[in-house]
């Protein structure tokens, strides 16, 4: 019985890897454009699948939208080979519409809350509430949120939605490239909205909470790989193993909630 049990372990434990090794024979470097908010499960995730595979992942990171030159339909439109793009789900069906990434193809992975940062050692505000998150807006004297589909939200409707956009708008900023949270760690800003995967692993601040779910923005990171790619094998190989329950634990564990 323990030979028996023994086994079924081993088999358990083998069988994600073994499912990935079948789907690419010959080790391959698989391109990867990923932005933000999935990139915390994403970099402990990376290694497994490579041992697993024999595969060597080549990332580039910038944001699924916007001007910046870093932004993956930037990357894209100047002709940067990827295998694999992984973004926010609706900038992603953007560029299935224009035929630059195979509908098939897509995966849904994990969902994305916006939270709240304060640094470190500072006093949280209570945000449980809507009525909780609109005072601490109104009493702060500064705020940051990122330029990405989370700060695209509080500037376009939160405030709206609180009823205090003239208030905080001459002290809020859409900060661009750098994290809010390490804006919030120098001082610079009180409070720092960003996707909680994005705030979770930045030294010198304190996560106070998700915002309420009444007001609440959830963004889905999705995966797709892009038309013309070099290992499309390889590539579908990644995105299973991201959305499987092996990947779970990460995923939570970066502050998302996993699809599958």
């Amino acid at each position: 019985m323990r030979i028996k049990q023994t086994i079924y372990r081993l088999f358990a434990l083998g069988a994600v890897s073994l499912a990935l090794l079948s789907s690419a024979a010959q080790a391959e470097e698989v391109n990867v454009m990923i932005s933000g908010g999935f990139t915390a499960a994403y970099k402990a995730l990376a290694p497994q699948f490579e041992a697993a595979t024999g595969n060597t992942l080549s990332t580039a990171f910038g944001p699924s939208m916007g001007k910046a030159p870093e932004a993956i339909p930037n990357r894209l439109e100047r002709g940067e080979s990827a295998d694999v793009v992984i973004m926010v789900g609706y900038a992603l069906s953007d560029l299935i519409k224009q035929g630059k990434v195979d509908a098939d193809s897509r995966v849904d992975l994990a969902d994305s809350r916006i939270g709240m940062a304060v640094k470190a050692g500072a006093a949280k505000p209570d945000i449980s509430t809507v009525e909780g998150l609109k005072s601490a807006m109104l009493n702060a004297k500064s705020i940051a949120y990122s330029d990405s589909a989370s700060g695209v939200y509080i500037e376009r409707e939160l405030f709206k939605k609180l009823g205090i956009e003239e208030q905080v708008k001459p002290k809020a900023r859409m900060i661009q490239k750098t994290p809010v949270g390490s804006l919030v760690a120098s001082g610079e800003f009180e409070l720092g909205f960003q996707q909680v995967s994005e705030i979770l692993p930045v030294q010198g601040v304190d996560f106070v909470a998700r915002i309420p779910e009444q007001v609440q923005s959830i963004t889905t990171f999705s995966a797709g790989i892009p038309v013309g790619a070099k290992h499309p094998d390889a590539a579908r190989a990644l995105i299973r193993y991201l959305a499987s329950p092996e990947a779970r634990d990460e995923v939570i564990k970066s502050g998302l909630d996993p699809k599958h």
